[in-house]
């Protein structure tokens, strides 16, 4: 793929009119269509448009059009064309234009998925754009762009919206890649406007020719140009065919036929024209058709056994003819029709044989392994060793940015190779892993059983067992996972580290089912050993294990120090943050943080490691980050900014096709919905959860329950709301309650009461007291098992010291519901007074953290008391004319008058720019506007100024 400029393009390019002089004809629609485009992105808000028809129609010269309109306008222009070559090609063509034309190269993330910080890098670049000049983003011959670009087009449209940038692809209709598929299905979701190039009118191809030939065509010609079947490009092709030879009479204006003789396949204009070039130059056509559309004349040259400057004269012919252009450091054909014309009169053996030659040539001079594989995959096969090692490359640099599209690759390779060849193996194990990171998860899994059957070695089935257990365990479904441990653990004379690393992950999969004493037993040895490793990652998750099996024990002091001291340890040895969730240490360390008095340190912990995670490219880390802050928050009672982690964790997840953080971001969703008092949503968010949370004993199962339970408490469903919480929370073991965080868990007991079943209520008592065996440091705990002891013997006193408790833990529902629980106890008493200031506390905590639902069911029992209190307001209510806005919502407001960008304004807030987009498309629903422009001529009307002033 190539960056262009309309003043350099060929002839048959976008610089068609600049090289030709000729109109575009036929096409005033489409031309109104991308004028309406760019004065939508003139006055703020992003557009996309796809241009889509047959190859010749005209896609890449309406672009020169729109080109060349967009910079009259002020329009920053990034233009970039494929080529059939980068289909596997790594790295994103889009990345490389903006960056050769900024002059900047943000480092690479040195990780295996590149998919975030490319689409971060890319967004940046053009956010800083946008802010001083309208953007338009031009890909012609979108069908054949590397996938990294293909995954940025798919993206960055919906995530950029509200920017002043206009996308606009040009795509082949008949294209059959899977992933240009995705790409179109995402962006007619995201409301992109369609231009279908369909056939000009014979009248248009008229003009068309009298355009060319400077006089109107004579009817005998006319007829002629009925062959090109309203394809202008043919139409071109053909007219030019007949003025460069002596067939066609001027006279009185108008081009006539002096016969009517037609060459041989004279429709294929191209063949006409090879048919009058000399040899040298057709031999070079023929063999630069194989290696594509712009091709190094030395390659050429060494395929024919020639040296290159042997080859000028037919260089000289091939431009002079019109069919290649030379305006780079490659020669290139004019139009890929010809290309394909050239190709396709080769004789399908003679092609298969020449793009073997020509995959061993690029392979001798160090060419990249995209392109070399490109001809081995239009070989057919069979490869050779040299030429599947290749393949491998070209998959495993591809799998950091697409893996989808490596995954494809993988597959079409083995698709070369003998039925029992061993070498197969590998490559569909990697297409399995690929997969296994994207949403074609039921791809890889049907995948391996296609492959396990095909009597494998003990390494190799393994190794596939391997990488179905951890899509299983990414995908939530741990049973399944560690069937296909044990599978692999059973296999003979397996190596000592693929022995270590299943039994790892088979350890983490007990600690997922809750099933520590299982975890403990399968790490018995496996800990001290990890200790001797001079692997500093195997040493931090050794110590994160550990950390996870003590606090899943109870002994949360233990658990929090083993988990300090391997979040330090991994802030000095790089290679441990690349450890997979949940087992990066920060990550876990904020998971035991809020279950324990420091819950305001996680805010810290998370947003230092969530930066360093972006700062790295560990983009398949940040879902699980947002997810843990979006806990964290609810266990503060910041329902709002709970909400916008919990969204920013789908989002990513969405973009990276990740699956795993959605139960849990979900159930987070459907909690502060309840809270909130809208129950519908609540209900949306939760059916969510339950479609990807697996069985209740698996991870988050106990997160699914709860939002489960709560609803249904909310509608009145008693009965339901217990049964709900029963499987989760049955036990008197603290390992499932320790799921959640102590917030929670008297909810868990006053439900129980509620169905009048004490059983669960007890339970939860009984894991309450083994916990505070363990471990009496944490006063939260404590504050805790007072509230439950308090609604298990309507106690007022254990309620009255978990109301202490609470009181310096940074948890205001939870005093809240203290309150609440006192006061209804007291209120039970001939003397209600005493319980009015309590239920007045739990108000004003419940409308401080935006539960309006709590609030005003605690304001009718207030009424019913005799106490009269203002109806339920919204806790957001901002300045006037912004709307419903949160605090943290406004604190945006200036930055965005200001100028700054979502990546400036999260670097000056300190918070992750997922979560300022998310703001961001807040702002815009609430305020009914669509893009910045907007926001700030809003903020300007309301006397909101950038330092924050109103």
């Amino acid at each position: 793929m190539s960056s262009t400029d309309p003043a350099d393009d060929p002839a048959g390019g976008r610089g068609n009119q600049a090289v030709t002089g000729l109109r575009l004809r036929g096409r005033d629609r489409e031309i109104t269509a991308v004028h309406e485009a760019l004065d939508a992105v003139r006055g703020g808000r992003g557009a996309c448009v796809v241009v889509e028809g047959a190859p010749g129609v005209g896609k890449s010269r309406l672009l020169a059009e729109l080109d060349e309109m967009a910079r009259r306008f002020g329009f920053d222009v990034v233009s970039v064309r494929a080529d059939e070559l980068d289909q596997y090609a790594a790295g994103a063509a889009l990345q490389s234009a903006l960056q050769s034309c900024d002059g900047s190269n943000r480092a690479a993330a040195a990780t295996d998925d590149q998919r975030l910080w490319l689409l971060d890098s890319i967004t940046d670049a053009l956010e800083d754009r946008a802010q001083r000049a309208p953007v338009a983003v031009l890909v012609d011959d979108a069908q054949w762009a590397d996938p990294a670009t293909l995954f940025v087009l798919r993206t960055l449209p919906g995530r950029l919206a509200a920017s002043r940038i206009l996308w606009v692809l040009a795509v082949r209709a008949d294209t059959e890649r899977p992933i240009v598929a995705r790409v179109r299905e995402d962006l007619e979701r995201l409301g992109a406007r369609w231009l279908t190039l369909g056939p000009l009118p014979q009248q248009e191809l008229q003009h068309i020719a009298a355009d060319v030939l400077g006089a109107r065509p004579a009817p005998g010609l006319a007829r002629l140009l009925r062959g090109a079947a309203g394809n202008p490009f043919l139409a071109i092709e053909l007219v030019r065919a007949f003025a460069d030879t002596d067939a066609v009479r001027m006279r009185a204006g108008e081009a006539s036929l002096l016969h009517d003789g037609i060459p041989v396949s004279f429709r294929r204009s191209v063949a006409t024209r090879l048919d009058r070039l000399p040899e040298d130059a057709v031999h070079l056509l023929q063999i630069g058709s194989v290696l594509g559309r712009e091709f190094d004349l030395g390659t050429a040259a060494r395929m024919l056994g020639r040296q290159v400057g042997s080859l000028l004269s037919g260089v000289e012919a091939a431009l002079n003819a019109g069919l290649l252009s030379a305006d780079g450091p490659r020669l290139a054909f004019r139009h890929d029709l010809i290309r394909q014309a050239v190709h396709e009169n080769l004789p399908l053996a003679v092609r298969t044989a020449l793009h073997r030659e020509a995959a061993d040539t690029l392979r001798g001079t160090g060419a990249r392994s995209a392109e070399v594989g490109w001809h081995v995959v239009m070989s057919g096969g069979p490869a050779d060793d040299d030429a599947v090692t290749t393949l491998t490359t070209a998959v495993r640099e591809l799998s950091s940015s697409a893996p989808d599209a490596a995954a494809d690759l993988a597959q079409r390779v083995a698709g070369l190779l003998p039925p029992h060849d061993r070498r197969r193996i590998p490559l569909l194990t990697d297409a399995a892993e690929y997969l296994g990171r994207t949403r074609r998860v039921h791809e890889a899994l049907d995948l391996v059983d296609a492959t396990l059957p095909e009597g494998l070695e003990p390494l190799q089935e393994a190794c596939l067992h391997l990488v179905a257990a951890e899509i299983h365990q990414a995908a939530g479904d741990d049973d399944a996972a560690m069937t296909h441990l044990q599978q692999a653990l059973d296999l003979p004379a397996l190596p000592s580290d693929l022995c270590v690393r299943l039994l790892k992950t088979k350890a983490t999969g007990h600690v997922y089912l809750g099933d520590i004493t299982a975890a403990e037993q399968t790490g018995t040895g496996l800990v001290e050993a990890s200790y001797r490793s001079h692997d500093p990652a195997v040493v931090v998750s050794a110590m994160v294990f550990q950390s996870q099996t003590f606090f899943y024990r109870g002994h949360l002091a233990r658990a929090l120090d083993l988990a300090a001291v391997a979040t330090r340890r991994a802030g000095t040895q790089s290679a441990a943050l690349y450890l997979r969730p949940p087992r990066i240490p920060a990550l876990w360390l904020a998971t035991v943080l809020t279950a324990t008095d420091r819950l305001a340190d996680t805010e810290r912990i998370l947003r230092e490691g969530q930066r360093e995670a972006e700062a790295l490219g560990l983009g398949w880390s940040l879902p699980h980050w947002h997810a843990a802050r979006a806990c964290a928050l609810l266990e503060q009672g910041a329902l709002d900014d709970a909400a916008v982690e919990a969204e920013a964790s789908l989002m990513v997840a969405d973009e990276l096709e990740i699956t795993l953080p959605i139960p849990q971001a979900r159930s987070v969703l459907a909690l502060v919905e309840i809270r909130r008092g809208d129950l519908a949503k609540a209900r949306d968010h939760l059916r969510a959860a339950e479609t990807g949370s697996g069985t209740h004993t698996q991870r988050y199962g106990p997160w699914v329950s709860l939002a489960r339970a709560g609803l249904a408490d909310a509608e009145g469903e008693d009965g339901k709301a217990a049964a709900a919480l029963t499987g989760s929370f049955g036990s008197r073991e603290p390992t499932r309650l320790l799921a959640v965080p102590p917030s929670h868990w008297p909810a868990i007991v006053r439900i129980a009461l509620r169905d009048e079943d004490p059983s669960l209520a007890q339970a939860v008592s009984g894991a309450l007291r083994s916990l505070t065996a363990q471990d009496e440091s944490q006063q939260i705990i404590g504050a805790v098992r007072a509230h439950v002891d308090g609604l298990l013997h309507h106690d007022p006193r254990a309620l009255a010291s978990a109301i202490t408790g609470y009181r310096s833990t940074g948890r205001p529902l939870a005093l809240a519901a203290a309150c609440e629980d006192l006061g209804e106890l007291m209120a039970a008493s001939a003397d209600t007074t005493p319980a009015i200031p309590y239920f007045e506390e739990a108000g004003q905590l419940a409308s401080a953290s935006g539960a309006g639902r709590d609030q005003e069911r605690i304001r009718r029992r207030l009424r019913r008391l005799g106490v009269r209190t203002a109806p339920v307001g919204n806790h957001t209510a901002g300045p006037q004319g912004l709307g419903n806005l949160t605090e943290s919502e406004r604190k945006l407001i200036p930055l965005v008058v200001e100028g700054l960008t979502n990546r400036a304004i999260a670097d000056r807030l300190y918070v992750s720019v997922h979560t300022v987009n998310t703001h961001m498309k807040h702002i815009f629903t609430k305020l009914g506007i669509n893009s910045r422009v907007e926001l700030t001529r809003l903020a300007i009307e309301r006397g909101i100024s950038a330092d924050g002033a109103d």
